[in-house]
Formats: C-alpha cells, sequence, structure tokens
C-alpha cells in the first residue's frame, strides 16, 4: 500500500525570517499584555499563548469588567479582541509595522476598556528597538503566516498525544512569546537549588524539567527544528542515543534537535516526532533517575 503523503508545510526560515520575526514582535506586545493582566503561574505558563483552530489566542484575561480575549487569526489575517461584555474591535494584519502595530492594540484595548501599561522593550531579541519606535516596513507574507500556523497545528496535535502518557506534574502545550517556540514541558518531583537552573525568575519550586518543543528558527540558529532538553542538563546527555538517526546534540543549544524537514518528508510525520520525543525523554530520564513508574500512565490516548 503506497503511504500517505504527508500534509505538513514545507516550512523554511531562510524563507520567511522578515515575516516572522515581524510576527515575534507582534506576538510579543499581545504576550506582555495577557503577562500584565493575568494572575502568575509557576513558570510563567500565565503569559504563554495558545494554537487554536484559526491562529494563536491568549484564551481568557481578567481585567476590570470581566474577561477579554486577543486573537490572531492567521486565516484572515486578523487581529480580533473580545470582552465579556459583549464589546469586540479588529484590525488587519497587513501593512503594519510594529509600531503602528503597538500603537493600534494600545488604542483599541482603551477604546474598550482595557486598562494596560506594557513595557515597551521586546525580549530575546538581538538589536532590539522599543515597540514604539520601530517603523521599520517588513512586509507581511500571508501564505508564510499560514505554514507557520499549521506547523504548530500538527505539533500540538503530536506534543498533546505525547503528553497523554504522563501523570505526574506537567505544564500544557503552549507557545512562548519571548522564545517564540511552542513547547510543553515535564517534572520529575525532584527540586534542584541552583537558581540559575529554573525557568522563570522568582520560581521558588523548580524541579528537574524535560522539556519539548518546535521551533521555527531565527537569526542565530536558522534552522526551523524539534528539540528536547533536561534541566539541569547532565555531563554524559549528549553521549545518549536517541531516534531517528537524523537527531542530533547541539551544545550551542544545550539540546537535542530534529530538522522540522526530516519530519515534514518523512513517510509519516507524527510517528517520527513521537519517537523523537518518546526515545529523548526515556534516555533522560533514566539517566536522571526519574522515578518512571510512579511518573507514567499505563496507557496513550490516540488523536
Amino acid at each position: 500500500m503506497a503511504s500517505k503523503k504527508s500534509t505538513w508545510p514545507v516550512f523554511q526560515f531562510n524563507e520567511s525570517k522578515d515575516t516572522i520575526s515581524l510576527l515575534h514582535l507582534w506576538i510579543q506586545i499581545v504576550g506582555k499584555v495577557k503577562l500584565k493582566k493575568s494572575p502568575w503561574q509557576n513558570h510563567s505558563w500565565h503569559g504563554a499563548l495558545h494554537v487554536n483552530y484559526q491562529g494563536l489566542t491568549t484564551n481568557s484575561i481578567p481585567y476590570e469588567n470581566g474577561i477579554f480575549e486577543i486573537m490572531f487569526d492567521f486565516i484572515h489575517h486578523e487581529l480580533k479582541i473580545k470582552t465579556s461584555s459583549g464589546t469586540r474591535d479588529r484590525f488587519s494584519l497587513g501593512g503594519q509595522t510594529v509600531a503602528s502595530f503597538y500603537e493600534m492594540l494600545m488604542e483599541k484595548l482603551e477604546f474598550l476598556g482595557i486598562e494596560v501599561t506594557i513595557d515597551d522593550m521586546p525580549e530575546e531579541v538581538i538589536g532590539a528597538i522599543p515597540f514604539s519606535k520601530n517603523t521599520k516596513k517588513v512586509p507581511y507574507q500571508a501564505n508564510e503566516v499560514q505554514k507557520f500556523w499549521k506547523v504548530l497545528v500538527h505539533t500540538q496535535n503530536v506534543l498533546t498525544n505525547f503528553r497523554s502518557g504522563f501523570i505526574g506534574k506537567q505544564s500544557p502545550v503552549h507557545f512562548f512569546w519571548n522564545s517564540f517556540d511552542l513547547s510543553y514541558s515535564r517534572y520529575s518531583g525532584k527540586p534542584i537549588s541552583s537558581p540559575e537552573n529554573t525557568e522563570g525568575e522568582n520560581d521558588l519550586n523548580a524541579q528537574e524539567v524535560f522539556n519539548v518543543g518546535f521551533m521555527p528558527g531565527n537569526l542565530t540558529f536558522p534552522n526551523p527544528c524539534f528539540f528536547t532538553q533536561l534541566k539541569p542538563t547532565l555531563p554524559s546527555i549528549k553521549d545518549q542515543k536517541v531516534s531517528p538517526e537524523a537527531a542530533e546534540w547541539k551544545d550551542e543549544l544545550d539540546r537535542f534537535i530534529l530538522p522540522y524537514d526530516v519530519v515534514q518528508k518523512s513517510d509519516s510525520p507524527k510517528e517520527t516526532l513521537l519517537s523523537f520525543l518518546q526515545s529523548s525523554y526515556e534516555a533522560c530520564a533514566n539517566l536522571a533517575e526519574w522515578n518512571r513508574k510512579e511518573l507514567e500512565a499505563n496507557r496513550a490516548n490516540e488523536i
């Protein structure tokens, strides 16, 4: 029987780097609004965005008159804001600079009665310029944005499937706007004492953690890839064998990576990615001596 053709889109950072870099900054602005208005959750989970049926969303955010939601609609290429009061607003993503996006969003929020002020500087961006001063015109390539979003949709489905096999403390599958990756984390329950090994500042309940996810690429590492990572890192982790053969350890990233195109070109992308996630987890958990019997479920749900 002939194998089914992959439905995962071809995605290369170099072909969409300007648009992805622009989108990174727009998403940071929205993420900072959510971070400012939401009550704190461990590991900064309260600030993350989530993949949905149209793009990326904040989900519900509390404000003075109820709750509101901000959503990037990557089908119609709009930013949408809705409130529990029934009011709503939107604007087109095309033709916006970082500065005009920032100004427009803040005006819309004020009009809807949402009071918020955010830090004007981007996070984890080389050569960062304040949002309000970044007037550089960058093309918004709608097709490339849709490809990026569809990669997130496929990846979220696999991560959700992988997540079902773990019953210990674990994160949602969520999108971090600062590091610009879709990720998921498992915790061993064993505390770590060194502050530099925590996932966020002031995280007083830091534990050993196994992170997995997808990075679309950036100017420093322009290769879309899936990753797995144990924190704190153990010296012999780089010697562990993970599958498939294309997976490798990257010292500069302190993690295992699997190039996106290996998954995309696979006859079975889902199984290829799951193999990478599971083999990496087993290698890391065994090396760190996690209590796998207590942490793992006896079954895994299929999508």
